[in-house]
């Protein structure tokens, strides 16, 4: 896999990420935006199913360097959550994904970019 094509996706992840946390602020807070059922909260969604799929699509050696095969995996896992059941779709689990996880997976990406940005 290319630098280029890693850097692509690092951006793309990370711009994900900005605009979850943007949604988040401009609805003052997770909940509120969760409620959202007609932007917010699908747009949340597919943010999440984004990064996911992005994630699977990193080599496995780069995901080790940044100790990203965890979050990788689990990111997945919740493209697939909500892909193949987005009517079920546990708000309360994305909620906890995005509090606990965004900010790390942020940082993680965020190296990750630095690096073959060659910043």
């Amino acid at each position: 896999m290319s630098a280029d094509s890693i850097r692509a996706k690092a951006e793309f992840i990370l711009k994900m990420l900005t605009n979850i946390q943007t949604i988040i602020i401009r609805h003052n807070g997770i909940v509120a935006a969760l409620t959202d059922e007609i932007e917010a909260r699908p747009a949340i969604l597919m943010a999440w199913l984004q990064i996911g799929e992005t994630l699977n699509k990193i080599d496995i050696d780069v995901l080790a360097r940044f100790d990203l095969e965890i979050d990788a995996k689990g990111s997945y896992d919740v493209r697939n959550f909500i892909a193949h059941d987005y009517m079920g779709v546990d708000l309360g689990l994305v909620e906890m994904i995005t509090r606990n996880h965004l900010p790390i997976l942020s940082e993680k990406i965020s190296r990750m970019l630095s690096e073959f940005s060659g910043k």
